[in-house]
């Protein structure tokens, strides 16, 4: 192994990946089997030859933005809906689509329009990725009264990685509004390397108002103009090919997923693969909430028929349920596979890190011989508690559909330090159940519940089983609460504040209890206040010599608790009878405050 320059892995205990051992298998001459059976999955058809012969489909447009910058009150006006109502904190909580019928001035257009509302917060940038993968046009949604913010630049940016691809417009909204600058939003935009037709670009900007509907036809006649320019078509005949947009598990129909056709016609019946899931269709149902039979290309549609939930972003293939089922006993293999690949690594890492922590504790056992009784430590130095390990905060996540939990979990695994972290124990979609407060009570963990409920029953078996529950619509407030019990996780910090000095001007010997001596320091306090009750050390030349508290404290032969700037007075330190003139003593107490992320 060493020969084959992997020195890292030649460690007794190491564990070979299957790719390592292939490598050497072919070292000693052997020529592993390869499993054609086990290599077999559904792929997308092959592009067609000529797509300018197909049929026309309809565009997929996103609509991004900076949060609060009036996304879905444009696409509320678009599709004459209450869904800017109805979303938690004024903030699109998960990817919505829906199609809107338009007019074309050539038979060739389109004839419908399929936009996607994706979330504008920023802890749904996985989902907004997701989003701009599936899209034709993206409609970058910049507020006149606001200019560019560091979302609209986030979309900017994910915009810039696939122009060559991908159209854009820019819709300027709330032109409404007294505040609004449109040139101002126009200069922000050229600065950001978007340069619109209003100021000698290529990339038409319409002023829109979803509150009065202004632009909205303009908009919607410019988008329609661009997807005919771009000559979108799909073929309607072959096996569907698309993405899951949503999922989630609907009363009375199970596991249902939003999908976005992008090839082919879906139709009730089909058999479907997603990921590791698999369906056949048996209800579909379109934005409008109407059963529909037949799901053209560049339509949005909601499936249900799925025996277990698929993940949002996953692609959709359809296939015969024989090369469906052959499919998923690969695919599941494959993940076995990766999983295992993924433990094999993580239990050589820790095996690694355990053999140099034990090195690290000989050369620290040899330093600690060496090192002088006296250990020099920087005066009024903050102290912070060490611990063994980073804490874990163990949470399990709950969420409406699966983009959410997706966003939410991604969101949550940032937060934390070297010292405490947040550690993703479980995701799933549904209301949290007895199963989650038994999982949670198992693995010392927290629930966490997006958009979903928690009934009185199982919130009484949480208390029972002291486990925490924490829900909301708002993922800013779940951010918060995790981040504040992540705090409480971290030690806290301790800082020596001194209240009082001392100068040892002189030094007295007593005798105590028959024939034993004790010293005394003659002091004087030269600043602050000396009580006998806090802490105290000795500093001698800047370095601590001792900490402990103070046995003796006598002014004028009297016995005292506290001693005030310019007194005189006996101090004695305990057993501690190495005291010399010149020394200085302090009192202090320790100042405990919270840690910080």
């Amino acid at each position: 192994m060493r020969q084959a320059g992997m020195d890292s892995e030649t460690s007794p205990n190491h564990i070979l990946t299957s790719d390592y051992a292939v490598l050497l298998a072919e070292e000693f001459g052997r020529k592993p089997v390869i499993n054609d059976e086990a290599a077999f999955d559904i792929y997308p058809p092959m592009a067609h030859s000529d797509p300018t012969s197909l049929p026309v489909r309809s565009p997929v447009i996103t609509i991004m933005g900076h949060v609060d910058h009036g996304k879905t009150t444009l696409l509320d006006s678009l599709r004459s809906s209450a869904v800017a109502k109805g979303e938690a904190g004024g903030i699109t909580q998960h990817i919505g689509a829906f199609s809107v019928p338009v007019k074309t001035a050539s038979a060739d257009g389109p004839k419908s329009i399929t936009f996607l509302d994706t979330p504008g917060h920023a802890a749904f940038s996985a989902m907004r990725a997701r989003g701009a993968g599936v899209t034709d046009l993206v409609v970058l949604v910049v507020a006149a009264d606001d200019g560019i913010m560091p979302q609209t630049k986030e979309v900017i940016n994910l915009i810039k990685q696939d122009e060559e691809r991908v159209g854009v417009v820019v819709a300027i909204t709330k032109v409404d509004k007294p505040e609004a600058d449109v040139d101002a939003v126009h200069r922000g935009l050229m600065a950001e390397g978007i340069q619109v037709e209003a100021m000698g670009g290529d990339i038409p900007s319409v002023e829109v108002s979803g509150v009065t509907g202004q632009g909205l036809p303009d908009l919607v006649e410019t988008l329609s103009a661009m997807a005919e320019m771009r000559s979108l078509h799909a073929e309607d005949k072959i096996p569907i090919h698309g993405y899951v947009l949503e999922s989630n598990v609907v009363k009375g129909l199970g596991p249902v997923a939003t999908v976005l056709v992008m090839r082919g016609s879906l139709k009730s019946g089909a058999h479907l693969i997603s990921g590791l899931s698999q369906a056949k269709v048996r209800v579909m149902t379109d934005s409008a909430g109407k059963p529909t039979k037949v799901v053209p290309p560049g339509t949005a549609v909601t499936v249900s028929g799925w025996k277990t939930l698929p993940n949002a972003g996953d692609e959709v293939l359809q296939a015969s349920e024989a090369d469906i089922k052959k499919a998923l006993v690969n695919r599941e293999r494959q993940a076995d596979l990766m999983k295992s690949l993924v433990d094999v690594e993580a239990i050589n890492i820790s095996r690694r890190k355990e053999r140099e922590v034990r090195q690290m504790e000989e050369k620290e056992e040899e330093r600690r011989k060496k090192r002088q009784s006296i250990i020099a430590s920087t005066e009024d130095a903050p102290e912070v508690a060490q611990t063994t390990g980073p804490k874990e905060l163990r949470l399990i996540i709950k969420g409406d559909v699966s983009g959410s939990v997706e966003a939410v979990a991604g969101a949550l695994t940032g937060i934390g330090n070297h010292v405490a972290i947040t550690k993703i124990i479980s995701s799933s979609v549904g209301d949290i159940s007895e199963s989650d407060i038994t999982m949670a009570k198992d693995c010392g963990a927290m629930l966490v519940g997006f958009s979903v409920n928690a009934s009185r029953s199982m919130e009484q078996l949480a208390a029972r089983s002291d486990v925490p529950i924490y829900t909301s619509p708002i993922i800013y407030r779940i951010m918060e609460e995790v981040k504040t019990r992540v705090i409480d996780l971290l030690p806290p910090v301790i800082e020596k504040r001194v209240i009082g000095e001392a100068s040892v001007l002189d030094l007295f010997t007593i005798t105590v209890k028959g024939k034993k001596t004790k010293q005394v320091a003659g002091c004087r306090v030269t600043n602050g206040i000396v009580e006998k009750s806090k802490l105290a050390r000795l500093v001698r030349n800047g370095e601590t010599i001792f900490e402990g508290s103070l046995d003796t404290m006598r002014h004028l032969k009297k016995e005292v608790t506290e001693l005030r700037k310019g007194t005189e007075c006996g101090l004695s330190l305990g057993d501690f009878d190495l005291v010399q003139v010149g020394d200085m003593i302090q009192s202090y107490e320790n100042v405990e405050s919270p840690g910080s992320l």
